[in-house]
Formats: C-alpha cells, structure tokens, sequence
C-alpha cells in the first residue's frame, strides 16, 4: 500500500507555504533595517533576527530538498541522489 497523491498533494502545499514564510522572513532581515521578524510557518510562530539567518536559510534549503523529493514521489519523474552524511 503506497501513499496517497492527496497526502502527498497536502504536504506539498504545506511546505511550499513554510518555503514561502522562511523567505519572507529572510528577504525582510537582508534588505529592510527591522531588528526582528515574526516567522509564522503555520504551525508555530517565533521572533528572528539576523543573527538567525544562516539558520534560517539552512533550515529553507532543507525545506526545499524534502518538496523536491515529495514531488519525486507524486510524480513519479526525476530522480533522487543520496550521499551519506559526513
């Protein structure tokens, strides 16, 4: 029994909202002078500086590899690379 491109089609919004949430919040730090930023994701908020940028832009990366392999498996197109964690 696989999974079902409903619960793949779900996930797939819900990332793509947190993807755009953690941008938003990254493009506000860079290029306005606010000291701090709300980033709601949808499932929790919390208060970012820019301290917190190389954090942020590590945890959108990761963000944007898991839609990719979702996508994989929605579609069923493209393919996946896997290397081993160093």
């Amino acid at each position: 029994m696989g999974i079902s491109s409903t619960f793949l089609t779900d996930r797939v919004a819900a990332l793509q909202a947190q993807i755009i949430a953690y941008d938003d919040a990254i493009q506000a730090l860079i290029t306005t002078p606010v000291l701090s930023y709300t980033l709601d994701t949808g499932q929790d908020r919390q208060v970012v500086t820019r301290l917190n940028l190389a954090e942020l832009q590590r945890t959108r990366n990761s963000l944007w590899n898991l839609l990719d392999v979702l996508c994989v498996r929605l579609t069923g197109q493209g393919s996946i690379t896997v290397r081993p964690l160093v």
